[in-house]
């Protein structure tokens, strides 16, 4: 059996309803304030909402990062200021290279606003290191059936590989910091070991069902994030004997400079972050047409939230194995 990657330590991610309408867990960037190169991972939802409730971002910028956006169930659109827009649908990724910066708006779909549904997803935020921080924007929306899957012959583990490589599958999509992200799924008492790089920091975040990690076999279920130590091996993952359990598996090299974050900009220094906010301002980072209607439509859907009573702290949250 290979060593087995040690933990350092177990959080249970910090909860709360987000200003977008819907549950979101903190898994790094919160209690654990991030995990070089990643700066953060929500875990939005799982929530289902009425017809008009789903609220999404209305526009708003970035610099200097990557964010990955990752649609577990429903579906969204975006646009941004140069010009791309579409609609990300179950199972999708859009990995945003932010860099120089861009005002994007990441909204329910007119299904999603119409129909009502279940959503759920997550959003990983990826530094730059200082010599691509001002590269120019880039989007990679990766349709569900691009992104490689691939099962252990007992089929017993699924694993979908997003970035890096798994099981001898490559993912589809480019990055700029060496890492992986799988999304990895194990049936009832299975058992699975990824390789790691020992250079890679590296977290484990449970989105659903419970289950071990590691030789030591730390019990681990959802919501909990468990943060890699620096030793050399693979990441052991097992679900429970009576449930299934869905882990993400995110590890990348270390990018080792100063990190300077304010709002919806990462840099190194805080002139830089300064000069973010007065580019922002000025317009330097463009802006899209209509935002006036998507502020106005995301905060009816709060309205309406209120209305059907869902606008709390325990509102209904949808914690089933489906």
């Amino acid at each position: 059996m290979p060593n087995s990657r040690g933990i350092k330590e177990v959080v249970t991610a910090h909860m709360e309803r987000g200003g977008a309408g819907f549950v979101v867990r903190h898994a790094i960037g919160g209690k654990i304030p991030d995990c070089d190169p990643f700066l953060m991972l929500d875990h939005a939802g799982p929530m289902e909402f009425g017809p008009g409730e789903a609220v999404g971002a209305p526009d708003h910028p970035h610099r200097g990062f990557e964010t990955v956006s990752y649609v577990v169930s429903g579906s969204a659109q975006h646009k941004d200021s140069v010009g791309n827009s579409g609609v990300l649908k179950e199972g999708w990724v859009q990995w945003m290279t932010a860099g120089s910066g861009i005002v994007h708006s990441e909204m329910p779909s007119d299904e999603m606003m119409a129909k009502g549904g279940k959503l759920e997803g997550f959003q990983l935020w990826v530094n730059l290191p200082a010599k691509d921080k001002l590269v120019p924007p880039r989007y990679q929306d990766t349709p569900a059936e691009k992104i490689p899957i691939v099962t252990t012959d007992n089929g017993n583990v699924w694993v979908k590989v997003i970035a890096g490589e798994s099981l001898g599958a490559k993912a589809v999509i480019n990055t700029h910091t060496p890492m992986m992200m799988l999304d990895v799924h194990l049936q009832p008492g299975a058992k699975f070991s990824q390789p790691v790089p020992k250079s890679f920091n590296g977290f484990v975040y449970v989105w659903r069902g419970s289950g071990y990690l590691g030789a030591e076999r730390t019990s681990m279920e959802m919501g909990q994030v468990a943060i890699l130590d620096d030793s050399d091996g693979e990441v052991v993952m097992e679900a429970a004997a009576n449930d299934i359990v869905h882990i993400l598996l995110i590890a990348g090299e270390p990018i080792n400079e100063p990190i300077v974050k304010s709002g919806p900009f990462v840099m190194n220094t805080m002139e830089e972050i300064q000069q973010a906010f007065e580019d922002y301002r000025s317009g330097k980072l463009g802006k899209i047409d209509g935002a006036e209607n998507r502020y106005a439509q995301a905060e009816a859907a709060r309205n309406k939230q209120k209305e059907t009573g869902k606008w709390s702290k325990d509102s209904a949250m949808v914690d089933s194995h489906n």
